[in-house]
């Protein structure tokens, strides 16, 4: 049997971990910096997957509350401008690059393996660009569509769903690299982590009221549309996969808040 003094230093090393997963998730999908050195293993990325939502949250928690005051000083396109640019700004524009990398790739003409080497391929084609610019302008479009009191809704809803979107692709679907950064998440808890962000973006939505209805439906198509695009052309995901499905889930959640009536 284990001590008292032994159940506390397991206490004490399962609370660190965590703690270490939360840092590291806030260091990967955030340019916001942090003090010190924690978070920063790679087994504290494989952890950080649960902490993935509620960074999302953050994120949008963030954003929503900077919504009253600059609607207070900006009329209500420029603010979409800037909430839009914000958004990619907050991420160091990660999930776009994934965005342009895959758009690269999918649109090529090409066969399974050429795919994933257009993919990897650092230089943005053109399709990459025509996929960046529809995406940013579905945004701003949304956004700017939106009333004054729907719009902080939208900002908090949005990130979360993006990060959500992820989680759910890295569970249900094979990622089909030998290697790669997003390859370290394949030892953390996908499943539960999925389950958990389900659960957080639920009850985000409830508090949003029935204008996050349509946001989750076109959320939901756009996640299962795009997965089964992702198993058609390269067999599952790659990291730059996930970074297009976080923006895909954005923009529709966005588009999804300003279609309710």
């Amino acid at each position: 049997m284990k001590s008292s003094g032994q159940d506390a230093w397991w206490r004490k090393h399962r609370l660190q971990a965590q703690l270490d997963g939360l840092l590291a998730a806030w260091r990967f999908l955030t340019v916001v910096p942090l003090p010190g050195s924690r978070g920063t293993l790679p087994g504290d990325l494989a952890a950080s997957l649960p902490y993935f939502p509620l960074v999302g949250l953050t994120v949008g928690l963030l954003l929503a509350v900077a919504a009253g005051p600059l609607l207070l000083v900006c009329p209500t396109p420029l603010a979409a401008v800037l909430f839009t640019a914000l958004l990619a700004a907050l991420s160091g524009a990660l999930h776009l690059d994934g965005l342009a990398d895959t758009a690269d790739g999918f649109a090529s003409a090409r066969g399974r393996e050429q795919v994933l080497a257009i993919m990897r391929d650092s230089r943005i084609g053109a399709m990459g660009v025509v996929a960046l610019v529809l995406v940013l302008a579905f945004k701003a479009a949304a956004l700017a569509s939106l009333s004054a009191e729907r719009l902080p809704a939208a900002l908090l809803l949005a990130p979360l769903a993006g990060r959500t979107a992820i989680l759910i692709h890295l569970a249900l679907l094979p990622y089909v690299r030998a290697s790669g950064l997003a390859s370290i998440f394949l030892a953390g808890p996908r499943r539960s982590a999925a389950g958990m962000g389900l659960v957080l973006l639920g009850l985000t939505a409830l508090l949003a009221g029935w204008a996050a209805l349509t946001a989750l439906i076109a959320w939901g198509l756009a996640l299962v549309l795009f997965g089964l695009v992702c198993r058609r052309r390269i067999g599952g995901i790659t990291g730059d996969t996930l970074g297009a499905v976080c923006e895909l889930a954005e923009t529709a959640v966005l588009c999804g808040m300003a279609l309710e009536p």
